[in-house]
């Protein structure tokens, strides 16, 4: 009984420094790009605005965690918000849906948040609905963009101008582990 009792012991503090091991190899890659909103009339169409290329310095970002890109295990997104920087008095309450997708040459886009049904909250942050997509080509890549689809439900008079922040959250072998 006993010796099931050390064996059933030792099993568990294995497997609990097993989860705290495949911690370690994890960590995140933040990015934030710009993006305008121009003044608009039109309610309940959908308009796309796409972003600039997204550097992402990935064998830099990759290396200074011990690691390399034939390592990286998955790549996800952990969150994306939306931060309106102008009119300082500005709020998301224009906004009825929004969708983001990812864009890399060679690979097609792929969703990778939304959000939906929104209320007028007075909000100038708005974090997003992640999707569950492995991304870790697109990361891999020395840039990428974002397509950003939005729908409306209350027309803006001026120029909205918001940063997209990303936390992409990297599994990857690191030291062989």
């Amino acid at each position: 009984m006993k010796k099931n009792l050390c064996i059933a012991f030792v099993m568990l503090i294995a497997l609990s420094s097993c989860d705290a091991i495949d911690e370690l190899t994890k960590f995140d890659l933040d990015y934030e790009i710009n993006f305008t909103i121009p003044p608009t009339t039109i309610i309940n169409t959908p308009f796309d605005l796409i972003t600039p290329d997204i550097t992402t310095n990935s064998d830099a970002s990759f290396e200074s965690n011990n690691t390399r890109e034939n390592l990286i295990e998955s790549i996800k997104l952990k969150q994306l918000k939306l931060l309106l920087n102008a009119p300082d008095d500005g709020d998301f309450n224009f906004l009825k849906e929004v969708h983001v997708y990812i864009e890399a040459e060679g690979i097609d886009e792929v969703e990778i948040a939304n959000v939906y049904d929104l209320e007028n909250n007075n909000l100038s942050t708005l974090e997003l609905d992640v999707l569950d997509e492995e991304l870790k080509e697109f990361i891999k890549k020395d840039n990428y963009n974002l397509r950003i689809t939005t729908i409306t439900d209350e027309t803006i008079n001026e120029t909205h101008d918001i940063t997209v922040s990303t936390i992409f959250r990297v599994d990857a072998e690191i030291f062989g582990i």
